[in-house]
């Protein structure tokens, strides 16, 4: 994909996330709109969800709305996979080949790169939009741009309304 289609295509979910995030009638249901769009706009992410901290233990994320194959992985330690490392360190972890990354937890193996950018409300991590690509380095700084907008979306939602 050219930069100029892939910036054609990132302002337009970035106004799509916008109006759902002005009209959302509860956080699972932008999640899952967002996933919806991400998916349906970028064919080289193979699956697109949400992890979210457990609000009854902190030390757990929990499979919330997501788009693709299911995932043996509905509960997973923060300190482990790479979904771990990026609460831990607050930051986007991108992962260019899977299979030489020893965080990897395998959930399918047909995920080749992986990219996953932590959700803040009020500094602080809650969860993380998680996407898996068929493709060996897949996700260029673009996805990052994209996916830590879209992150910053959802946290601003998640400070103004409570579920």
């Amino acid at each position: 994909m050219s930069h100029t289609h892939f910036s054609m295509i990132r302002s337009s979910l970035l106004e799509r996330f916008r109006e759902l995030t002005a009209s959302a009638v509860s956080f699972q249901a932008l999640q899952q709109s967002v996933v919806e769009e991400l998916s349906s706009k970028l064919p080289h992410y193979s699956w697109t969800g949400f992890y979210m901290l457990d609000p009854n233990d902190s030390g757990t994320l929990v499979l919330g709305p997501f788009v693709g194959d299911p995932t043996p992985h509905v509960r997973i330690p923060v300190t482990q996979g790479i979904c771990g490392a990026a609460v831990a360190t607050g930051e986007t972890v991108i992962v260019d080949d899977v299979n030489a990354d020893p965080r990897y937890l395998s959930c399918s193996i047909k995920t080749k790169s992986e990219i996953v950018v932590p959700i803040h409300v009020h500094g602080k991590v809650i969860g993380e939009i998680d996407i898996d690509s068929h493709d060996p380095a897949a996700f260029t700084g673009e996805d990052q741009v994209l996916l830590e907008e879209t992150a910053r979306l959802l946290g601003d939602y998640l400070e103004q309304h409570s579920d």
